[in-house]
């Protein structure tokens, strides 16, 4: 009972709370316009196929092939397309749009929309009385009169399961849309994950649920206010509904028009790290937002399309996986060819953070003491009888072609994992070897160690902070942002991931980011 009301009183819950009009907005204006958008490319096609056979079975066939595309693929697709649009847009007509966050959320989620709305839609339709429709047409309806005043309204009861069905799917679906840049619920959800922090993703889940139950529910009232012909349940599900999306609009028409925007990758680094930027900016009266989760490609472009302000990116990153270097230099070089490469696109680097998280092999201290391991190259005369672990971007990186290259590695089995529950997996046995990062704090939690790696197969990983094209300028930003530069040691941030990643059972990435600020200005004052 205690622990459990010691959960009840964690404050976490209370910073989760902070975050909910930001998150929930968000979330229900994105599922809002990609129902819309399914519901007003499903109706009229549904209508028009309903006597068209062939029609029908294409549509239906192509509504349930998009759903057998797992959400997140679908979502994640829609950003280059949308991308390389915008990029022929602007060459052809001189204008271009934004491919991040809630256009490839919108585009995807509406298709996911389509298939309960188009199937019910039919199902109602072709499920009507021919009798009916003979004595329609007998009285002298027209083909049109017909459809409006009374095949749509016996079919409606059938239509409204699937416009129910449909927003359930999206609402659950739109969690999915953090890692493209679309603010949701998810957000919650993600960052719980990378971080270990139950609470958030206990929060998100429910927010989520309730949030599409409401939604349901509120469908509910008008279709029965429909099928009734009782105008008040009617317009009460509608004034619902209404209400719903009005009360989440509240907190963008309150935010500032130039709010910055930190962005943040997929491990629990990177969020301590946007949360301390996010804290900076704001001691400085800079208003500050976040997009947390992306990828390393699409934060990158992000960036270079004024999608986000600011983020942490890492020199060795840059430089095989964004520009695809493969000759490696010597640090300081690399650093300085990576400015003048990061110049040609208008990207600022303003500056190094002070220390390297680099990725490395790692095994249990044990393990690796009973095999006489010591180095990447002690490791390949066993790897095949060995299983490797890594995060989603590990095995599809230049930097773990070029490991296998120069070392001849050829591992028994390859799997992929969420970057924090690696290091747990490697320590019990579950996998042998995890491709970890040099700067996280469950090395030391878990008794790991990393092996060295004589052949410098793998690039420098420096921290840096990269400035948005539009932002090269802001002065404000720069002053507010210098004291982080060549402040953050190897040690504090080990430290900082260690607590993120549940080493203090209730430091949030805010909290964190928090302590390491302190951290940084004690260490300035004993210099």
């Amino acid at each position: 009972m205690s622990s459990f009301s010691s959960f009840l009183a964690d404050p976490r819950w209370g910073e989760a709370l902070a975050h909910l009009p930001d998150y929930l907005g968000s979330h229900v204006r994105v599922s809002v316009a990609a129902l819309a958008l399914g519901l007003l490319v499903s109706l009229p096609l549904a209508i028009v196929a309903r006597n068209r056979p062939v029609l029908r079975g294409l549509l239906l066939g192509l509504a349930s092939i998009v759903q057998t595309v797992p959400g997140l693929a679908l979502l994640a697709l829609f950003y280059p397309l949308l991308l390389a649009a915008a990029s022929l847009s602007f060459a052809w007509f001189g204008f271009s749009f934004s491919a991040f966050g809630f256009l490839p959320a919108v585009l995807a989620l509406a298709l996911y929309s389509m298939l309960p709305v188009l199937r019910n839609t039919l199902t109602g339709l072709r499920g009507i009385d021919p009798s009916i429709l003979e004595a329609a047409q007998g009285v002298g309806m027209t083909p049109m009169q017909s459809l409006t005043s009374v095949e749509l309204p016996l079919a409606l009861p059938v239509m409204m399961a699937g416009i129910r069905t449909a927003a359930v799917w999206v609402i659950g679906t739109a969690t999915l849309s953090t890692p493209i840049g679309q603010t949701s619920l998810g957000n919650y959800i993600f960052a719980g994950l990378q971080t270990q922090n139950w609470v958030l993703v206990l929060f998100g889940c429910a927010a989520a649920a309730l949030l599409a139950l409401a939604v349901d529910q509120l469908l509910a009232l008008t279709e029965t206010g429909l099928r009734t012909r009782s105008n008040f349940r009617t317009a009460l599900g509608g004034a619902g509904i209404a209400a719903l999306v009005a009360a989440t609009l509240v907190p963008s028409l309150s935010r500032s028009a130039s709010t910055y925007v930190v962005g943040a990758k997929t491990f629990a680094e990177q969020y301590v790290l946007s949360a301390l930027i996010s804290q900076r900016l704001e001691a400085a009266s800079l208003p500050a937002t976040s997009r947390e989760g992306l990828g390393s490609n699409v934060i990158f472009e992000a960036l270079v399309n004024g999608d986000i302000d600011v983020y942490v990116d890492y020199s060795g990153t840059l430089w095989s996986n964004q520009f695809h270097h493969v000759g490696l230099k010597p640090r300081q070089q690399l650093l300085d060819d990576l400015k003048a490469e990061l110049a040609r696109q208008k990207v600022s680097l303003l500056g190094e953070l002070g220390f390297e998280n680099a990725y490395a092999l790692v095994m249990p201290r044990k393990r690796a003491e009973k095999y006489g391991i010591r180095t990447v190259s002690d490791l390949v005369a066993i790897a095949p009888a060995l299983s490797i672990a890594a995060d989603y971007e590990f095995f599809s990186r230049p930097e773990w072609t070029a490991l296998r290259t120069a070392y001849g590695l050829n591992f028994r089995e390859q799997r992929q994992m969420q970057p924090d529950f690696m290091y747990a997996a490697v320590a019990s046995g579950e996998v042998d070897v995890i491709a970890g990062y040099t700067s996280d704090g469950l090395i030391a939690k878990y008794d790991l160690i990393t092996l060295d790696e004589p052949k410098a197969a793998l690039p420098p990983y420096d921290a840096i902070l990269l400035i948005a094209p539009k932002r090269a300028d802001d002065q404000a930003l720069r002053q507010a942002l210098q004291p982080l530069i060549g402040r953050i040691d190897i040690a504090a941030m080990r430290e900082a991931n260690l607590r993120a990643a549940g080493g203090d059972g209730n430091a949030s990435p805010d909290a964190v980011a928090r302590w390491l600020w302190e951290k940084i200005k004690s260490e300035k004052t004993n210099r």
